[in-house]
């Protein structure tokens, strides 16, 4: 029996959960998702506990995947998800212009980036970007589409990183030189 699957998902006063034809609509203060769940688990809710029951064994991988989703949409719609990413360079900057975000990461233009349905950027001290949303996938989607705009170089550190990514640091030519030379 899978552990996550069996773990009740506790349903917070102010959440309406609609299930019907494999596809559950979670609503709540922050906004309405969907999951689409498949048919042979069967969700129970009652006393503001949601659980997820699977009819039998050849169906237990979908078990713990159905139960952990509907708790990220019950978790998005509540509180929400957020990450943090920072812009490490001399020059590199971010500005938030309505709903477009535009970069300027040391190439030859600004590079602009559309804000999708449904996330909110904020941009802190021109370096310090949060991307929140109800939805855990899309806001981690969006923030590696922004990580992807500069990656951050192995060699001079700069670049957009996730806050608290530890980056391995590589020695350059001057480097690799004094070691075969000694």
């Amino acid at each position: 029996m899978s552990r996550i699957g069996r773990k009740p998902i506790p349903v917070p006063a102010g959440v309406k959960i609609n299930t019907g034809g494999g596809k559950v609509e979670v609503q709540g203060p922050k906004g309405k998702l969907f999951v689409l769940v498949p048919s042979q688990i069967k969700l129970e809710q009652k006393d503001g506990v949601l659980t997820a029951i699977r009819d039998n064994e050849e169906h237990r991988a979908l078990h713990g995947l159905a139960r952990a989703l509907l708790a990220n949409a019950v978790h998005g719609v509540t509180q929400g998800f957020k990450k943090d990413l920072d812009i490490v360079g001399v020059g590199y900057r971010a500005e938030l212009k309505g709903k477009m975000v535009a970069f300027a990461l040391g190439k030859s233009h600004p590079i602009e980036f559309q804000i999708p349905e449904g996330i909110q950027i904020s941009v802190e001290k021109q370096t310090h970007i949060v991307v929140s949303g109800a939805d855990k996938a899309q806001v981690g989607q969006v923030a590696a589409d922004i990580r992807s705009l500069r990656p951050p170089d192995p060699y001079k550190q700069k670049g957009i990183r996730i806050t608290g990514e530890r980056l391995k640091k590589k020695a350059g030519k001057a480097g690799a030189k004094a070691g075969a030379a000694a």
